[in-house]
């Protein structure tokens, strides 16, 4: 059956010696709110494991159409080494200098940029009009202070105003320095660089430019690479051209510049990235005259997390922000017309955007294990780490690329900022001489503009049976409201995924916090809906256990959640459960 959409026409007539994966790798995934990892690692020239074969195939960012930087000066041996420059590493910079504090670590990321966090460019910095919006800094390669974190700021739902990189460029040293004296103490960021060979034994590895590099500890934290789809990674130049996934800075800049003067833009993929960008971009062709359109196969957005009722309600919610939401359709084709890219879906549908933006999912990056002879997970993906996250002697795995036992869960690997952020501080911690046990429950957010939001821990799988409580909100339950309490009483919103980052807080920036936030929640007040679902807790359940917990626009009780989950008893009733979250409470 043929179709026609509004701005369309119808259409026209490595794995392991010992183990090798054969499927797409299955995570729990909140995409790039997850931001775990930069890719630090590379098949490019070396001997290193294929990606699993798929149906769907990695998509190169906008970051990778870079030049090849010149040379950088590398020190023969380091003490620590981190391969991957994203969240992950951070952290493990955070958790090595609290025990070492006079460490020599040197980082390997693939992308232009400092470690920066990822939610913001999904999230927070879509929320200014047109035009108001930072812009990133320079795509310059020097390998210091290649970032300003003024060049590239974003106001959080509780008006304080803060950088997405993590620390600015004044806080590294220059790799050079650390090869000019091996007194010399810090941490040096080489960034446009891929390593592309690690061997354990010689502990030793090898750059894209041929250099080589020793170590005592290595960390591996190469996150993940976006899936694109194969109908259109084999479509025609014009239409690769005005198709890419988000992921980096670059592709925000480019999203960002793309979508100033009323194009259109269709989003595959109906998940946390591609139901958040619609919402963002929803809004803002309000303003340009622009459309968006978002496109998936699932029943409604967020349809793999939420159970179908909410998912539902969440579509309608997305519809309402001026997206044209098209369900149940995937998309198998894709043409050049002349002015315009046309997407053909299953359903016979046809449709026209200017751009593309693809958000169908992240696998994790383990080109390495050929060369390092580390073991993947076969289902999963990722490297098969132990409980302290070390894949063999003096190599550690920490973020998207991880694959760890949890003892009330089983195995699993999380695409979770959180994850990043506390994985990679014990991996930290314990290349520096901890011993440490990775038990952490990551918890996990989504915010579809300052009224709705919801905070996730555990196994949050819409297969899963699931109970839940709801009642009415009140004026005090949104995202805006939430996070403007949080800051009035010096306590942080979401605490896992905002420690040690970045704040700047003049008397001019508190005045603005203020005015900000009660501009925030005075808009979110006019959206409250009494007939929606205004505020709930969803038990997952496996058997009698709960195994996961969806907080909907209830905040601040992550700490109880991730308990229960910890507990791992079996509950008949769940109506006490419930009570511990203070629903009904004013």
């Amino acid at each position: 059956m043929e179709g026609k959409l509004p701005g369309g026409t119808p259409p026209s007539s490595s794995p392991a010696p010992e183990s090798t994966a054969t499927a797409t790798p299955v995570a729990e995934s909140s995409e790039v709110e997850t931001e775990s990892t930069s890719s630090g690692g590379s098949s490019d020239g070396s001997s290193s494991a294929p990606v699993p074969p798929s149906d769907e195939t990695p998509a190169a960012s906008s970051e990778e159409t870079s030049s090849t930087p010149s040379l950088p000066e590398l020190p023969s041996h380091i003490t620590y080494l981190i391969i991957g420059a994203g969240t992950a590493a951070f952290s493990a910079i955070r958790g090595i200098k609290k025990n070492d504090p006079n460490a020599r670590i040197l980082v390997i990321g693939d992308e232009a940029h400092l470690p920066y966090m990822r939610p913001p460019l999904s999230k927070e910095l879509w929320q200014g009009k047109p035009g108001e919006e930072t812009t990133a800094s320079s795509s310059s390669t020097e390998e210091v202070d290649l970032a300003d974190p003024e060049d590239l700021r974003f106001v959080q739902w509780n008006g304080r105003d803060r950088s997405v990189f993590y620390e600015p460029g004044s806080y590294y040293i220059s790799s050079s320095a650390l090869k000019e004296s091996e007194k010399t103490t810090g941490v040096a960021v080489v960034t446009g660089h891929r390593v592309i060979d690690l061997n354990p034994t010689k502990q030793r590895v090898t750059l894209d430019t041929n250099q080589t590099v020793s170590y005592n500890r290595c960390l591996i934290a190469t996150g993940g690479e976006p899936i694109q789809l194969p109908s259109l990674s084999a479509a025609s130049e014009e239409v690769r051209d005005r198709t890419f996934v988000f992921r980096s800075i670059a592709d925000y800049r480019r999203l960002e510049e793309l979508t100033r003067d009323g194009k259109t833009v269709a989003i595959v993929g109906g998940g946390f990235l591609g139901s958040e960008l619609a919402c963002a971009l929803g809004k803002r062709a309000s303003s340009t005259g622009g459309s968006v359109v978002q496109v998936f196969p699932e029943s409604g957005n967020m349809a793999r997390v939420l159970p179908t009722y909410l998912s539902e309600w969440t579509t309608r919610k997305v519809r309402n922000e001026g997206v044209q939401v098209v369900t149940h359709s995937a998309v198998v084709g894709a043409r050049f017309n002349g002015s315009r890219v046309e997407l053909s879906t299953s359903q016979g549908e046809s449709i026209e955007a200017d751009n593309i933006v693809v958000a169908v999912g992240l696998r994790p990056n383990t080109q390495l294990a050929g060369s390092a002879r580390l073991e993947l997970d076969e289902k999963r993906g990722g490297f098969l780490v132990n409980s302290e996250l070390e894949a063999r002697s003096n190599v550690w795995v920490a973020g998207d690329a991880s694959c760890f036992y949890d003892a009330n869960l089983g195995r699993r690997r999380v695409e979770h900022h959180d994850h990043a952020v506390v994985s990679g501080r014990l991996a930290g911690e314990n290349m520096a001489g901890q011993q440490k046990t990775y038990v952490h429950q990551s918890m996990f957010w989504s915010d579809l503009g300052p009224e709705v939001g919801y905070e996730a821990i555990g196994v949050c799988d819409s297969s899963l049976p699931t109970v839940a409580v709801w009642a009415k909100a009140t004026k005090q339950d949104t995202p805006a409201a939430a996070a403007a309490a949080a800051a009035e009483g010096d306590s942080a919103l979401r605490s896992e995924t905002e420690e040690n980052a970045t704040a700047q807080s003049s008397s001019s920036q508190q005045a603005r916090v203020a005015e900000t936030a009660k501009e925030l929640v005075q808009d979110a007040e006019k959206k409250v809906d009494p007939e929606s679902y205004g505020k709930g807790v969803i038990f997952y359940m496996r058997e009698k256990k709960v195994v996961g917990i969806l907080l909907w626009n209830v905040f601040n009780r992550m700490p109880i959640a991730r308990q229960i989950i910890s507990d791992a008893e079996d509950h008949d009733d769940l109506t006490h459960l419930a009570k511990l979250f203070k629903l009904h409470d004013e």
